[in-house]
């Protein structure tokens, strides 16, 4: 009967022992499960490039995915570049789009429209169903595109119809750029030019980002979704968890979930303009 009693004892501490080292384990890995947020950079010399209109073949510009997928149902951003002296035949688009032309000169109009050329910095709306032509001029010709729903199809002049979007075409000579609000006025500071949507309420908006020459600090992000672009310049960047800066040409871009924080800053002799696409606050804080 004690040694039954001595190997019940000894079983049971064995169980204890046992308990506590998978506790002090458990407890030990826990915290490297958890991984902090790591920002998401796309250089532009990383992006894979297909045709945007598959079934034009080599006739069709080339596109680059930045964020999304323009083939899924949600929202993307992506590149378009075309050749110098592109002009597509007359077409409609399943969805509306936004433009931002980064390189070169972009002509987006009703194919009887005289030429309207939109250089670098120039922003752009095509709205679903309208038969439009897009023409390209210049050896590096290069635009952001993003769309609030996909897929992006290209579809036939038959199959217009009517849209409550309005087509837009703004030179960069017509972007009217201000001051960040509720920050102090600076005649050299930070500078941002909202384009469409609601800043409001947390909805979706978008806007550019001007980052004079020489300028070093963040930009605080408040909202849930942040999809930035570079469309002239080429910032440096700091990467989360990471030393080194990686210095962004136009069509790179960045992204950061949630509330975030992004190190920016510009060369010394040339400013920066970046597109950004959010749903919430945002400030832009020199150092």
């Amino acid at each position: 009967m004690k040694n039954i009693r001595r190997f019940l004892l000894l079983a049971l501490a064995l169980f204890v022992t046992a308990l506590g080292c998978a506790q002090v384990t458990s407890q030990s890995i826990e915290p490297e499960l958890v991984a902090k947020p790591t920002s998401e950079v796309v250089l532009r010399s990383e992006v894979e490039w297909g045709p945007l209109n598959p079934a034009r073949g080599d006739q069709s510009p080339r596109a680059g995915t930045l964020w999304g997928d323009r083939t899924g149902s949600g929202p993307s951003g992506f590149l378009v570049q075309f050749v110098d002296g592109f002009s597509s035949p007359p077409h409609i688009h399943n969805i509306t789009y936004r433009g931002v032309a980064i390189s070169g000169t972009v002509h987006n109009d009703d194919p009887n429209a005289e030429k309207m050329w939109l250089p670098t910095g120039s922003f752009w709306t095509q709205p679903a169903g309208g038969v439009h032509i897009t023409a390209a001029e210049g050896s590096n010709n290069l635009a952001y595109i993003e769309i609030d729903e996909g897929p992006y199809l290209v579809l036939p002049t038959e199959e217009a119809f009517p849209s409550d979007d309005k087509p837009i075409n703004v030179d960069p000579s017509n972007i009217v750029w201000i001051d960040q609000p509720g920050m102090p006025a600076s005649a050299n500071g930070p500078k941002v030019a909202f384009l469409w949507g609601n800043p409001q309420d947390n909805q979706l908006y978008g806007s550019f980002v001007k980052l004079p020459a020489g300028f070093t600090g963040k930009i605080l992000s408040h909202g849930s979704t942040f999809h930035a672009v570079v469309i002239q310049g080429q910032p440096q960047y700091q990467v989360t968890s990471e030393t080194d800066l990686k210095t962004l040409v136009p069509g790179s871009y960045f992204s950061l979930k949630e509330e975030s924080v992004h190190q920016v800053s510009s060369k010394a002799t040339e400013e920066s303009i970046i597109y950004v696409r959010t749903n919430g606050k945002f400030d832009v804080i020199p150092a």
